[in-house]
């Protein structure tokens, strides 16, 4: 069932997904050669926590798998989503994408970046440009009167037509009063199909890009996602809510 939510309830989202924003643009600042990504994970938990909010990933719990323990996913080159914080120290040339959750007064905030690391090739920073491009294209497409399918095929227009692939076994969803809700929202898919897009309604769109095939498999911690050919990935996300017949990206630092 897919949640519609009030003015008052999307003031109490938009306030966790500001302490989103500002923890993913605070760890854009840390990611550099040499950082390990369990010390990504103490800046974000320190943060989070001192603005009277809890790590909304930190004890998430799936069927198959042990209770996330981090308080971000950190997802390296072919790690797509989902990876566990750890030793991993950055090295030069690769792509962090950094995933954040944030619950406060009951309420949930959830958005992604992907970062270079020192000096990317010039296929990689394509990668995350255009995966970048997609949610904002995606975003464009959220207003009342369209569907979820119009949001899923400007997605899957942008980042095929460049040639590159969207991961088509993890989706975006809503969020708001549970970190996921319905209804899920595929980065693929044909325009005019799928759920209406209403006033009240606030959505996770999160476009997943793979340099090669759009094929993924989970390791065997029951969490991290990696390519299937071992090609780079690139992440993006936003939680937006329709007010006013249009989208307000509430992630937005």
């Amino acid at each position: 069932m897919v949640l519609i939510k009030s003015k008052k309830e999307i003031d109490y989202i938009r306030e966790s997904c500001q302490i989103v924003a500002e923890v993913l643009q605070l760890l854009k600042r840390y990611a550099k050669i040499g950082v390990t990504t369990i010390e990504l994970d103490k800046i974000a938990e320190d943060y989070i926590l001192s603005n009277n909010s809890r790590p909304a990933f930190k004890g998430y719990s799936q069927a198959g798998s042990f209770d996330f323990p981090g308080s971000i996913c950190s997802s390296v080159d072919d790690e797509v989503v989902h990876g566990i914080p750890g030793k991993r120290v950055l090295k030069d040339g690769e792509i962090l994408s950094i995933d954040v959750g944030v619950e406060k007064n009951g309420y949930f905030g959830d958005a992604a970046l992907s970062v270079a690391i020192g000096t990317i090739s010039k296929e990689k920073q394509m990668l995350m440009d255009i995966t970048e491009r997609s949610l904002y294209l995606g975003i464009d497409q959220a207003v009342q009167g369209n569907r979820m399918g119009d949001v899923s095929s400007a997605v899957q227009n942008e980042v095929e037509r460049n040639g590159f692939s969207i991961v088509r076994d993890l989706c975006g969803h809503g969020c708001g009063k549970h970190l996921h809700e319905d209804p899920q929202i595929p980065n693929y898919g044909r325009k005019g199909s799928g759920v209406a897009i209403k006033n009240g309604m606030t959505l996770a769109i999160e476009p997943m890009v793979n340099m090669g095939t759009y094929k993924v498999f989970v390791a065997d911690d029951g969490w991290t996602v990696y390519t299937a050919d071992g090609s780079p990935s690139a992440h993006f996300e936003h939680t937006i809510a329709i007010i006013d017949n249009k989208p307000e990206i509430l992630t937005k630092c």
